[in-house]
Formats: structure tokens, sequence, C-alpha cells
């Protein structure tokens, strides 16, 4: 029965944000940027000491411990954290909260796609400025008049990151609107956006736990700004939902956070695997910017990108793809374990060789 179309015409549609695929059976996933390296050993520790009781009541609303604990981490004030339901459910927040003027917001054109979802679910108008040849970003691109600035450093799904400098640059020209920087991978890449904090009041740094931290499945994100800016974040969420981070998320999330010597050599082991892989890829002819994430975004000037997608996948190993005009022969490969990245590259020689002796 088809629904009245009197009921539709006042109903919100947007065109919804498509995550990576969640294969159930075990196959070799580098789909979805996650950490191939289990949490640090106090997060099970935890979990495993939990009280069960605890479970019928509500979380803290303040997520005080965590807001704590982070703030001691990055020398920062306590009233200089706020935290979310992973790194989406912050940026979601800022969107609503900051993103307010008639003017548009800016972003690249080829970018994390949730950008553009939130700004149509929220009404924001936006332009998105289109990256050079090489998938930078134009700095010049963004003196113009906006009604805020929002990317990634390192950008998705190039995984090209940009200098300090760079940053700061595009805050000294626009310190009347809220910029905030989206640094999902930054532990991967280099020197972050909060060492500029001090300099400028209007800029917001957004993390999350699902990468570095290996905590993808208790999604917990946090942002980093000025108090002021943070207390409208926190007006803002109190407004939509007091209790957003469930009671295990804010213990193993403090847990995650004190091992810092865990942390660091997951990091390593990741940077490391990165490494060799970029070796490995371009020894198969393959071309991609430089990742300085825990993902390449690679192309084979010679294979066609949706057929080296669907050939991976019929051998369970799982890439991202996208069918869009300037990025539809590219493949975003996560960064697995070094064996994952070896069965990988065996499937990949596979293909080659095949395709070579066909083309005979």
């Amino acid at each position: 029965m088809e629904i009245n179309e009197n009921l539709l015409k006042n109903i919100r549609k947007v065109e919804p944000y498509v995550p990576g695929e969640q294969p159930q059976n075990k196959v070799v996933k580098l789909n979805t940027n996650e950490n191939p390296y289990p949490p640090a050993p106090g997060v099970q520790k935890a979990l495993r000491e939990l009280e069960y009781d605890r479970f019928r009541l509500y979380p803290d609303p303040t997520a005080k411990n965590l807001v704590d604990i982070l703030a001691k981490y990055y020398h920062v004030g306590n009233d200089q954290v706020f935290v979310g339901v992973g790194s989406d459910d912050v940026l979601a927040m800022c969107f609503l909260t900051f993103f307010n003027s008639e003017k548009p917001v800016l972003f690249p054109d080829i970018t994390y796609s949730f950008y553009k979802v939130w700004a149509g679910l929220y009404g924001i108008p936006y332009e998105c400025p289109k990256l050079d040849g090489d998938f930078r970003i134009q700095r010049e691109d963004y003196y113009r008049d906006n009604g805020g600035i929002i990317f990634p450093n390192p950008n998705a799904p190039t995984a090209i990151y940009e200098e300090l400098e760079f940053i700061e640059d595009i805050l000294r020209h626009n310190q009347d609107v809220i910029v905030i920087v989206d640094e999902a991978y930054i532990d991967f890449a280099g020197r972050s956006a909060l060492e500029l904090l001090a300099k400028y009041q209007n800029l917001i740094v957004v993390q999350t736990f699902s990468k570095a931290r290996s905590m993808a499945g208790m999604r917990i994100g946090y942002a980093i700004g000025d108090p002021e800016l943070v207390k409208c974040l926190n007006d803002v969420k109190y407004s939509f939902n007091s209790y957003t981070l469930n009671l295990p998320s804010l213990i193993c999330g403090a847990e995650a956070v004190k091992d810092r010597e865990y942390f660091e050599k997951v990091i390593s082991e990741i940077v490391d695997t990165r490494e060799w892989t970029k070796k490995e890829l371009r020894g198969l002819g393959f071309e991609f910017p430089d990742a300085k994430a825990n993902f390449i975004f690679a192309a084979h000037p010679d294979y066609n990108g949706e057929e080296l997608f669907q050939a991976l996948k019929r051998e369970n190993i799982y890439v991202r793809h996208w069918n869009s005009e300037r990025i539809g022969q590219y493949l975003r490969i996560s960064i697995g374990t070094k064996e994952e990245m070896g069965i990988l590259f065996d499937s990949l020689k596979r293909y080659i060789n095949k395709q070579g002796d066909y083309n005979l």
C-alpha cells in the first residue's frame, strides 16, 4: 500500500551517508580504516571488572572522568573538552551549533562525505572548493567570505596531510568564523592543530578513539577548543540528548588514554606497515598521493578501479571504492596487519598477472 502523499510533503528528506560495508564473515577487512590491533590492555581489564549492576543507572552526563583525563593528556583546561558518541556525533553537534549563518560553509569537493549530509540535514548552505590536480586543498579558496570552514587533516579519502603553517594561514584569514579541523587520522601524520588553540579562539579540533586508539566499536569522539565554544556545544548537546556516552565507553575510554606507551607502539607499527605498503604498491605500478593516515588512496593506470574493487571482493578482501567522477579509479586501502597486507598483494599480483596473460 502506497503511503499518503500528504504525509510525505512535510517530512525532511536527505541523501544519507553511505558507510563502508561491515561483512560478518571472516574477511580481510581494509575498507573502513579501523585499527588492526586491539585496544590497550587496560581496556580489557576495565571491561572484565565492570560491575553489571551499574547498567541500571544513567551514565554521567558530563563525562567528567573522561573529560578530565583528556584535558590532562592534552594540557588544556577541563572546560576546553567536549565528548560525544564518536567524532561523527561531535561533528554533527558542531554543524548544528556553529554553522548558522546565511553564508555558505566551505569544505573541499573531495573530502569526508558526511559533511554534505549534515549540511543538508540542518539546511546549512555550503560550497565545495575543488582540490587541485594533485588532490590538494588550495588555501586561497578559503580566503573568501563564508559562514564557517571544515576540513580533515589528513584529508579523507586522499590521506594528504597539510603542515601547521597551512592550517594557520586559513585561520588567519577567517578569524570571524569557526574553523573546524577534523583530525581523525592526525596520530599517523604530524603535528596537530591543537598547537594553535592558544592563538585562535575560532578554532575547534576534533579527534576520535576509532582509529589510533582501536576503539571504533566504543564510539568515542571529542572536540577541543575555547571554553566559550565548548560551553555552546554542551548547551546544544544537553538540549538534544543529555546521556550520550554509555558507561562502558566512558570507563574504557579513560583507560585507553592512560596507556601512552601502548598507544605509541601501535601507531609506530601501523606507520611502518604503511610505508612498506607504499613500496609494495609502487612495485605493482599503483599511483597515489603521499599517504599520512592509516590508509592509502591508490589507482593503477592500467586497470579499472571498479573492476579491481570487485575482483578483490570476490576473494573476500574488502577495500573502499566510490563511483565518483574524479575518484572512480581509486581504491582507499586501510592499513591492516602485515599479514593482511600480504594477502592483499598476493591477490593483486594474481589479478595483474591474469590480466597480462589475457592481453597477450
